[in-house]
């Protein structure tokens, strides 16, 4: 009994819009690092690379393990040793940025739309039905005119 209580309520929980709305935003958060990390990786460092004289951030690290000399980080971490791989931070340091502009970007324009939609004129409101006594005037006020 306690467990088809128990799946009663998850299966209450998971269908929720918040929760299913969160779980397409991992998913396409995830595609999205995807095209980010590949922009990073296959446009900018090597654009950056070019520039700082040929250096290849992620290949930037210090021996820690002594004074074998190793020419690449690949061939340090396959030899064992132990290595500080601050190129890689420096890499995902630029990921982070990247994404954090392109959201800001994104938000940016999410809200220059939705301030587009706040500020369009509603449509202006007909004009009150007269009251009684200004159906009366009115009639007056034409008498008077045709006289």
């Amino acid at each position: 009994m306690a467990n088809c209580s128990f799946i009663q309520e998850f299966k209450a929980f998971a269908m929720k819009g918040n929760v299913m709305d969160m779980a397409v935003g991992v998913i396409i958060g995830g595609a999205f690092g995807k095209i980010v990390t590949s922009l990073v990786n296959d446009v900018l460092m090597p654009v950056v690379s070019l520039a700082t004289g040929g250096i290849d951030f992620t290949n930037l690290f210090v021996n820690l393990s002594g004074s074998d000399k190793f020419d690449t980080l690949a061939a340090a971490q396959e030899a064992g040793a132990s290595v500080l791989a601050y190129g890689q931070f420096i890499q995902n340091i630029v990921d982070f940025l990247i994404v954090a502009l392109c959201i800001f970007f994104m938000l940016k324009g999410i809200n220059k739309m939705n301030q587009k939609k706040e500020e369009a004129p509603a449509e202006p409101a007909p004009a009150p039905e007269p009251s009684a006594e200004e159906k009366l005037l009115s009639e007056i006020r034409d008498l008077l005119k045709n006289k």
